[in-house]
């Protein structure tokens, strides 16, 4: 555990950090050259030893191609028709002088028999193969060792003619020192090296000679490279098992080839180099990265592990701040900035714990007073239980008188038939019979608010809705010489409602705003698509908006004017709004009123819009 958290420390985490910027794009830099350098210097000594190889072998076939044509003047010339060895014998000598690549000539009659040797007749020498293969052109023989000699020789052997008949055979064996002096030596380092091999991998020339016709590279890779199928760009294991890079080169007119080869670790020596050069530089990094590590440890990490003690010394109560004067005022920097700073913090706080320790006695001496008001408004909260039993009381009362109050109205109705009323009574008639309509219609109102009937829903067109209502209302403002106007949304989806109640509900607040409007006034009725709009106290829903140009309600009672048996009429029973209140809350809605700044009020009705299969209650059917 102590572990883990040294290594999530800040300094792990600094060191990590410089670490990965210092050696980071190092090593990302270092292997893309070192691989770059790598492919470039193989491009390069492969190029060369294709160019060596390609040189080389122009240089062997023009070298043979001299031989032969040495061969066949030779033979044509008019001393070896004489077929004199006296006269022969000094003219091959000064020939094999002059050009110095032959080991010794000798010329053979028609039947085989050595006329004149330079050198004597070698036993090894099959002159009938010679002669036979030589009626019709030049005869190059396979390359033999010589142990003795450690070399190894060819013979290259013309006939020669006199007219259209041949009468021997002239026979130059030619040693192949000439070609390691003069062809195969090669400038590459101290390692590259250039010899022929056969068709069978068996060394013809090499600047060892033991390994001349002794040895071959037929199980080594380099046989691969040489007659296989394989990629040349790639290094391989060479006769001698070392890594090289390699070409080859046929020679025409022969099976012989030339191979051209070097070590691998002589040519990558400057790639050697870089990775050295690279490894140091990461090394250097490294430790500049530990050393300034150390160095912003020392001048920020101690510090801030100051300041952490500081912050702890100052959660709790009584201890001492580890901050000396010293560590406030001997730096200049940031850090110096911040430790001065939090000096200061660590003060104010201790300043203002004193301030909230006095506000807190204040707030208690508050508190005290609140209780004191807590339990006044409880007071008032019983005595608003007691106004509600009185309510319940009342309408219990109204159902009580109810019964009689109908009774009575049916004993006048019926004296008004049968009795003929005298002529001064009946005004009084009219008057006792409009009261007890008006006792009736309050007791109606009474017993609704507080037993609300069961709702009714059904699927209802807002547009038909607010037609029929305004069509109702419209004499009543005809009358007053008021407008309605109405502005329903096209479209608009139906609403799942009890009619009777909703209707009612409108009419009521159509009716207050026609009782709060002077003549001439106007009242807006719109419809619209409640979705989107910051003031929707729910989701998706149809807003209908009631708008007036009356006085508006004084804003000492916007908060009682839903509030039951409140009126501000000479005639008004306090229950309009409540019981328009209670029907928008019974069907999920809301309702919001407000002031119009340029005079009137505006209420806002929210209803639901159905999901696709609405919850109804009661009886569902479509309007």
């Amino acid at each position: 555990m102590r572990f883990i958290k040294t290594i999530f420390t800040l300094k792990a985490k600094l060191v990590l950090l410089f670490l990965t910027l210092a050696i980071g794009p190092l090593i990302v830099i270092g292997a893309f050259s070192i691989e770059s350098t790598e492919t470039l210097i193989k491009s390069l000594v492969l190029r060369q030893l294709e160019s060596v190889a390609a040189d080389k072998s122009a240089i062997l076939e023009r070298w043979l191609e001299e031989r032969k044509q040495d061969l066949r003047v030779i033979a044509g010339t008019s001393i070896l028709r004489t077929m004199d060895p006296s006269v022969i014998a000094p003219y091959l000598d000064i020939i094999r002088k002059h050009y110095g690549v032959y080991k010794h000539m000798t010329v053979v009659s028609a039947d085989n028999a050595v006329v004149v040797s330079t050198s004597g007749i070698h036993s090894t020498v099959d002159f009938s193969r010679m002669h036979l293969d030589a009626q019709d052109a030049l005869f190059l023989s396979k390359i033999t060792y010589l142990a003795q000699a450690q070399e190894s020789i060819f013979h290259i052997a013309a006939p020669v003619r006199d007219e259209a008949r041949r009468i021997g055979t002239v026979v130059g064996t030619v040693s192949t020192n000439s070609i390691i002096n003069t062809i195969l030596r090669v400038a590459l380092g101290n390692t590259g090296e250039c010899y022929l091999v056969d068709k069978d991998g068996r060394f013809l020339v090499h600047k060892e000679p033991h390994r001349i016709l002794s040895e071959n590279i037929s199980q080594s890779a380099s046989f691969k490279n040489i007659f296989g199928s394989r990629d040349r760009t790639e290094t391989y294991l060479d006769y001698r098992n070392i890594e090289v890079l390699g070409t080859s080169r046929k020679v025409g007119g022969t099976d012989w080839t030339i191979v051209v080869e070097q070590d691998r670790e002589e040519a990558f020596q400057s790639v050697q180099k870089l990775k050295n050069l690279v490894y140091l530089t990461l090394l250097l990094a490294a430790s500049s990265a530990l050393v300034l590590t150390w160095v912003i440890s020392y001048h920020v990490v101690r510090p801030i592990r100051l300041l952490s003690r500081s912050a702890q010394a100052l959660a709790t109560p009584g201890a001492v701040i580890p901050f000396t004067h010293e560590d406030r005022a001997s730096r200049q920097d940031e850090i110096g900035i911040l430790c001065r700073a939090f000096a200061d913090m660590a003060l104010k706080i201790q300043e203002r714990q004193h301030r909230l320790e006095h506000q807190f006695n204040l707030k208690e001496a508050e508190l005290k007073k609140t209780d004191h008001t807590l339990k006044q408004f409880q007071l008032i909260a019983e005595r608003s239980e007691k106004f509600a039993a009185l309510g319940r009381l009342g309408a219990a009362v109204a159902h009580e008188i109810r019964t009689p109050l109908t009774s009575l109205k049916l004993f006048l109705e019926s004296v008004e038939d049968e009795i003929e009323i005298s002529p001064e009574y009946t005004e009084d008639f009219t008057v006792a019979m409009g009261q007890i309509a008006r006792i009736e219609a309050a007791i109606n109102r009474l017993l609704e608010f507080t037993k609300p009937k069961d709702l009714f829903f059904s699927l209802l067109n807002v547009d038909r809705l607010v037609t029929d209502v305004v069509s109702i209302i419209k004499p009543l403002a005809n009358k007053q010489e008021c407008t309605i106007a109405m502005d329903i949304q096209n479209d608009l989806p139906r609403i799942n409602a009890d009619k009777k109640l909703i209707e009612e509900a409108l009419i009521n607040l159509l009716i207050n705003s026609l009782e709060a409007m002077p003549v001439h006034g106007q009242i807006t009725v719109s419809a619209t698509r409640g979705e989107g709009d910051t003031d929707i106290p729910i989701g998706p829903c149809i807003r209908i908006d009631i708008t007036d140009t009356g006085q508006g309600i004084a804003a000492e009672h916007s908060d009682l004017i839903f509030d039951p048996f409140f009126t501000t009429k000479a005639a008004g029973t306090g229950l309009g709004l409540p019981m328009v209140l209670n029907t928008i809350n019974r069907h999920g809605g809301e309702i919001q009123v407000r002031r119009r700044q340029a005079g009137g009020t505006v209420f806002s009705l929210f209803l639901p819009i159905p999901s696709p299969e609405p919850e109804t209650y009661g009886k569902n059917t479509t309007h």
